[in-house]
């Protein structure tokens, strides 16, 4: 449902979770260069890992000395980058690491600091410098460069998931990871300076997404599709204020994983159509993905007691770029975590009526953020 919480937004790894959990702040937005007119999608990620079993250095665990003495990772990771732009080219992600003793952190709502490096609900801004020498580290599992970043961002549009985040279903660990989007549709406003280009971002063209998850470990598979970019079959205009989040989870019992599900909010013209989020009420969501040799395509059919919603979007892999993570207990997934900023498809939107349903619209998403882990 489309309500701000600004306390499931923050920092929130506590008890077993602290030396044994992560908590992920992701934003994702467009840029043009003005020198050049190019649009590139970028994004930029606050990470915590293990806070628990921190101390005064950042504990790497692909790094040999401490995966050799099997200590489990432990660091404060601010990740930046820029998806790769329409032939495939310029696609980079960028990590500075950080010791747990150097966050500094509010709660409710959340203010995070990390030397250069700030969060706000309303403003981010940062500078992450990586060399040649440190890309060489399997350990930093990252390319070389230089990205900089000054932006006010405003979240006009919130995804809650209700009880499935609630604090009893984190106390049963009824979840591998919880997911808040607080900013599924954001407005970002400023600059950013990557390998020397500036990039302008304006709230109009920025399609901004901002999202958090928290938990155990990632979620396997992994499925994420957002797009802020809809325009209208029926009046042929862009919707300045609707958006479609989908988020994958992995729903447990007694420790023992169920069948997977989705979790899905399109906000229409002030109107929000939720499927999932409540686990008594009759809603449910069906979705299916295909690999050719050129794209990832997903196909979601989402169905409650008023509505049917019917998604089809795909992203061609050479716009998508390999996400690094390591899982909080140091172990590197074999399946590629694969991300783009270049998702299009369509969306169309039934009315269920007592003679059948009728359709409202169909919209064409264009500059979608996508992350799929098969």
């Amino acid at each position: 449902m489309n309500l701000s919480d600004l306390r499931r937004n923050a920092y929130l790894l506590r008890g077993p979770l602290a030396k044994r959990g992560y908590m992920r702040w992701f934003h994702s937005f467009s840029g043009t260069c003005a020198d050049t007119g190019e649009t590139r999608t970028f994004f930029v990620e606050f990470l915590v890992i293990n806070p628990g079993l921190g101390g005064e250095q950042p504990i790497l665990g692909q790094h040999p000395y401490y995966k050799k003495r099997g200590m489990k990772p432990s660091y404060v990771c601010v990740k930046a980058g820029a998806f790769p732009d329409k032939e495939g080219e310029g696609g980079k992600q960028l990590h500075s690491f950080f010791p747990i003793s150097s966050l500094k952190a509010t709660t409710g709502p959340l203010v995070m600091q990390v030397e250069d490096c700030f969060y706000s609900e309303e403003r981010i801004r940062g500078y992450v410098d990586v060399t040649d020498e440190e890309a060489g580290h399997r350990s930093f599992m990252s390319d070389a460069g230089i990205m900089e970043w000054d932006l006010e961002v405003y979240k006009a549009v919130a995804c809650h998931t209700g009880l499935l985040a609630s604090p009893l279903f984190q106390a049963l660990n009824a979840l591998e990871s919880y997911w808040h989007g607080e900013g599924i549709k954001s407005f970002f406003r400023g600059t950013v300076t990557l390998d020397g280009m500036v990039y302008d971002v304006s709230p109009d063209t920025s399609f901004g997404y901002s999202d958090k998850h928290w938990g155990r470990s990632f979620n396997r598979p992994w499925l994420q599709f957002a797009c802020g970019r809809l325009i209208s079959e029926r009046t042929g205009r862009e919707l300045r204020h609707s958006c479609l989040a989908v988020n994958g989870c992995c729903p447990r019992f007694l420790f023992l994983p169920l069948r997977r599900k989705l979790l899905l909010q399109l906000t229409y013209t002030g109107e929000d159509f939720c499927f999932g989020f409540r686990p008594f009420l009759l809603s449910r969501c069906k979705w299916e993905t295909k690999e050719t040799n050129k794209r990832y395509i997903w196909h979601v059919i989402a169905k409650n007691k008023t509505a049917v919603i019917k998604i089809s979007g795909s992203c061609t892999k050479k716009q998508m770029l390999q996400m690094k993570y390591e899982s909080p207990d140091g172990l590197l997934s074999r399946r590629p975590l694969m991300a783009g900023g270049s998702a299009v498809g369509t969306i169309q939107i039934f009315r269920r009526t007592p003679g059948g349903r009728v359709l409202l619209d169909t919209l064409h998403m264009e500059q979608g953020f996508c992350e799929y882990q098969g």
